[in-house]
C-alpha cells in the first residue's frame, strides 16, 4: 500500500465545464486574432474612423449655415445669452466687453457679419480662439451670434 497520509491527484480528472470554457477561450482567441490582426484580415480602426468622418464631413457641408436665422428674436437671444454665459464669457467676459477674448461688442477682424462669427466660433481661429463647433453644433452657436448681435446694435 502505498499510503501516506499525504493528498494525492494522481488520477482526477478536470471538470468538464472548465474544459468547455478552456476550449471556448481557445476558440475565441482564434477568431478575435484572425478578424482583428490588420496584416491578416486587413481590418482597422482608422479606417472605419476616415469613413465616419467623411460621412460626417459631407452632412455638415451639405447643412446650410444660416447663422441670422435667429437675429431679433428674443427667445433665441436668451437662449445665446445663457449659453454664452455657459461657453463663452470665461474669456469674453459675461457682458461681452472683452477679458482674454477681444471685445465683442464691437467691429472685429473676424466676425464682421453673422457668417463670418459663426465661422469664427466654429472653427476656431488662430492665435486663442478654440473651435466650439462639435461641442455647441450650429444650433447653439447661431442662438449665440443672434445674442452678440443685439449687443452690438
Amino acid at each position: 500500500m502505498n499510503d501516506s497520509g499525504i493528498p494525492q491527484e494522481g488520477h482526477n480528472k478536470i471538470p468538464v465545464g472548465w474544459m468547455a470554457f478552456f476550449v471556448g477561450m481557445i476558440i475565441f482567441v482564434v477568431v478575435y486574432v484572425v478578424r482583428f490582426t490588420p496584416a491578416i484580415s486587413g481590418w482597422s480602426f482608422y479606417q472605419g474612423y476616415e469613413e465616419e468622418m467623411k460621412v460626417g464631413q459631407k452632412a455638415a457641408a451639405s447643412a446650410p449655415a444660416d447663422a441670422g436665422k435667429y437675429i431679433g428674436k428674443a427667445d433665441a437671444i436668451a437662449e445665446g445669452k445663457a449659453e454664452f454665459a455657459t461657453s463663452c464669457a470665461a474669456c469674453h467676459m459675461a457682458d461681452a466687453s472683452g477679458g482674454i477674448g477681444p471685445n465683442l461688442k464691437v467691429a472685429l477682424k473676424y466676425g464682421e457679419t453673422p457668417d463670418k462669427l459663426l465661422e469664427s466660433i466654429s472653427a476656431g481661429r488662430p492665435n486663442g480662439m478654440p473651435p466650439f463647433g462639435q461641442q455647441l453644433g450650429k444650433d447653439k452657436i447661431a442662438k449665440i451670434v443672434a445674442f452678440i448681435e443685439s449687443l452690438r446694435k
